[in-house]
């Protein structure tokens, strides 16, 4: 049996779409590690919720695992949740030795390049003087996590970011001033793993503000963010991750 299992731990939503994208994102994952032991679960909403998935990880023969949590930012859920779900169940399993990996965020490049594709994938050349693009994500109470995403929006030309809650500028807001400075063509980039309502909501501010405005793909199940998964899986277990710097 391969040890360290992955477990891969995501926030979990009442919107459907959200799990979905979840699960083949752990599949693509598992698809490109045979062998590893690969399981998906929730912190909350919907199951398996994750002391459940560490419980089966040990029932089933594992003596380590990582916890790898599908989020962009290290903001609470990441620093507060997923260490307390993970300590509340591994009291009761003293056989199981677990380590959490940083979020997916922790080094974007990546992740940006997924991004890329999905501005590509909606028809958008970032060769394009006249195109403006909105790099959309969730917003955070902690200020931290905003600017990461401010700095990522800095790596792209033509670029604002914006979010859905919590931060400044709104979405309309990054669109309006876009258009200020003679953005001809608006493509938002969502900075969200799944869709789900707050991506709805993006969606619409953008649309109300442009009505002719593009919004891609969030970044899913895409192969590198399928690869950054088990990069963060190889770096829990202190294994070199050289595959996913070729990737990029």
């Amino acid at each position: 049996m391969s040890d360290p299992a992955l477990v891969a731990v995501a926030h979990g939503s009442r919107d459907g779409r959200s799990a979905a994208t979840m699960h083949r994102l752990v599949q693509a994952a598992a698809a490109q590690a045979p062998g590893l032991d690969v399981r998906l679960s929730f912190l909350d909403f919907n199951a398996p919720r994750l002391p459940d998935v560490l419980h089966a990880v040990a029932a089933d023969g594992h003596r380590r695992a990582v916890v790898v949590p599908l989020l962009l930012g290290s903001a609470y859920h990441a620093r507060v949740d997923v260490p307390a779900a993970v300590e509340a169940a591994t009291s009761r399993l003293p056989q199981l030795r677990v380590t959490v990996s940083p979020v997916l965020g922790e080094d974007p490049t990546p992740l940006l390049a997924a991004a890329r594709a999905r501005l590509a994938e909606a028809g958008a050349d970032l060769g394009d003087p006249d195109i403006g693009v909105v790099l959309a994500a969730a917003g955070s109470s902690d200020e931290n996590a905003n600017d990461v995403v401010r700095t990522l929006a800095g790596r792209l030309p033509r670029a604002i970011a914006a979010f859905a809650t919590s931060a400044e500028p709104s979405v309309d807001d990054a669109v309006a001033c876009l258009r200020a400075v003679g953005a001809q063509r608006i493509v938002v980039l969502p900075w969200f793993l799944a869709p789900g309502r707050l991506l709805d909501r993006v969606e619409a501010r953008a649309v109300a503000a442009d009505r002719a405005a593009t919004v891609a793909e969030p970044l899913g199940d895409h192969p590198l963010v399928a690869a950054t998964v088990l990069a963060r899986h190889g770096a829990g277990a202190g294994e070199p991750v050289a595959a996913l710097a070729d990737a990029v």
